[in-house]
């Protein structure tokens, strides 16, 4: 067979089928579709499924991490410790609310931030720190609040990439003051865009439920169902970072596929470790001794041992009809944070992931015969 009539293996495909076609169906014969009774519902559902407090919905996890610096009171002034090692909405977030992100390194076998890296990053005006359970893989958090919490430092997780991932037998999320989700359809729970914010205290939840719509004091839903709307007051400028009751149908839908999705990935998670094992130079991302991955993105790292760079291997594998991708960014390294002042930690381990990391295709819907063509291209390139 040519190459160019191999089918082509895409990095990840959302699963969604009739299921979510009926909930969506149901929400548009309602005539109601913007955020409403399907919100709240998955809002409920979401904080049960993650052991959190509070489930606030919203646009994107973005949105989600915006919000979580307003309600813990992140300004003007404020230094924020953020992974560079991350999609580039970690360090955005924080000038949003006009504070600085401040860079910090992370662990070379989890590419998550650590203790001992956010201490090198503190600052005197250091005020709250991101966290990212950077591609699943989820973040040692309890010595992260040990240094944090006396310092009265909030600690926000970034767990966009974190739904179905444990940590010491819990859901990730659970132990931070704020929690930010993602569900795009690059994540393993989709609603197309949206994302939430879980948190343990009531009343930053209960202000960021207003803010996400435009801080009024009684909400567009509340209004719909009364004959004779309430007069409403907005006591702050807020935003529009709504989810629709469409997105949220898709979202319940999609919460009671978590597990096994999950599992599904695991698995395949496990085979292309146990099948790339005795490849020289290739290292395939595993869970840590704290926790479980649900492999949102299954990354390894190109070695000197191997035969080709990173890039090299990419070519091969595109050759073969198979859409991989560059590992995680560096957000330090990008334009729009040139001539940023984003302290002084080391981002040696950060600049070596960026460099020579690599996402592989993995899916629900993974054949074996896929995962087997994408493990013959890196055992092959590699001299197997």
């Amino acid at each position: 067979m040519s190459v160019a009539a191999l089918p082509r293996i895409n990095v990840m495909k959302p699963w969604l089928g009739d299921e979510e076609v009926a909930a969506v169906t149901e929400v548009i014969e309602s005539g109601w579709v913007a955020q409403g009774p399907r919100v709240a519902a998955f809002e409920l559902a979401f904080a049960e499924a993650m052991q959190a407090g509070e489930a606030v919905a919203v646009s994107n996890c973005t949105t989600a991490l915006h919000l979580a610096l307003v309600v813990a009171g992140i300004g003007a002034g404020d230094d924020v410790v953020v992974p560079s090692f991350s999609f580039v909405a970690t360090s955005n977030a924080p000038t949003y609310v006009g504070a600085r992100p401040v860079f910090a390194d992370v662990d070379a076998s989890t590419g998550n931030v650590t203790a001992e890296t956010i201490a090198a990053a503190l600052t005197p005006a250091t005020r709250a720190v991101i966290v990212v359970d950077q591609g699943g893989i989820p973040v040692d958090l309890v010595p992260i609040r040990a240094l944090c919490d006396p310092k009265g430092i909030v600690v926000i997780e970034d767990a966009a990439c974190g739904a179905g991932s444990t940590y010491r037998g819990r859901p990730v999320g659970a132990g931070a003051d704020l929690a930010a989700w993602s569900f795009h359809p690059r994540k393993i729970l989709t609603t197309g865009e949206g994302g939430m914010l879980t948190t343990s205290n009531p009343e930053w939840a209960a202000r960021a439920r207003r803010l996400r719509e435009h801080a009024m004091s009684v909400s567009a839903a509340a209004r719909h169902a009364s004959l004779v709307s309430p007069p409403e007051e907005y006591a702050e400028i807020g935003f529009n970072f709504r989810m629709t009751d469409l997105q949220a149908a898709v979202g319940i839908v999609q919460l009671g596929k978590l597990d096994g999705v999950v599992t599904r990935r695991r698995e395949n998670a496990a085979r292309y470790r146990a099948e790339l094992a005795g490849v020289a130079g290739i290292r395939v991302v595993d869970d840590p001794a704290w926790g479980t991955s649900n492999f949102q993105s299954l990354w390894l790292e190109v070695g000197d041992e191997y035969p080709l760079d990173r890039e090299g291997l990419l070519v091969a594998l595109a050759e073969a009809g198979v859409s991989a991708r560059r590992g995680i960014m560096a957000a330090h390294r990008q334009p729009a944070y040139a001539g940023h002042d984003g302290g002084t930690a080391s981002l040696e381990v950060t600049e070596r992931l960026t460099d020579h990391t690599l996402i592989l295709p993995l899916f629900h819907q993974m054949e074996a015969a896929e995962l087997d063509r994408v493990v013959a291209v890196v055992r092959e390139a590699g001299g197997r």
